[in-house]
């Protein structure tokens, strides 16, 4: 395997973006109030502010979609 890997959401200048409101965490990596979640093989991150209101649906393990 000699591809680069890329990781969604980690490139370039634009910092992490959550996958449901479209907060930008203003870095390279997420703060430590972020969570992510890895979906069909994608790692998806999580602003606090949507951790918190679905935080039952992400420990019951349901993907984004069905929130």
């Amino acid at each position: 395997m000699d591809e680069e890997t890329h990781r969604p959401g980690t490139a370039g200048t634009q910092g992490i973006v959550c996958a449901l409101c479209g907060t930008r965490s203003g870095s390279d990596s997420a703060p430590p109030t972020w969570i992510f979640a890895v979906e069909n093989g994608s790692r998806r991150y999580f602003c606090d502010d949507c951790s918190r209101t679905h935080i039952r649906a992400i420990e019951g393990r349901l993907d984004s979609a069905w929130w």
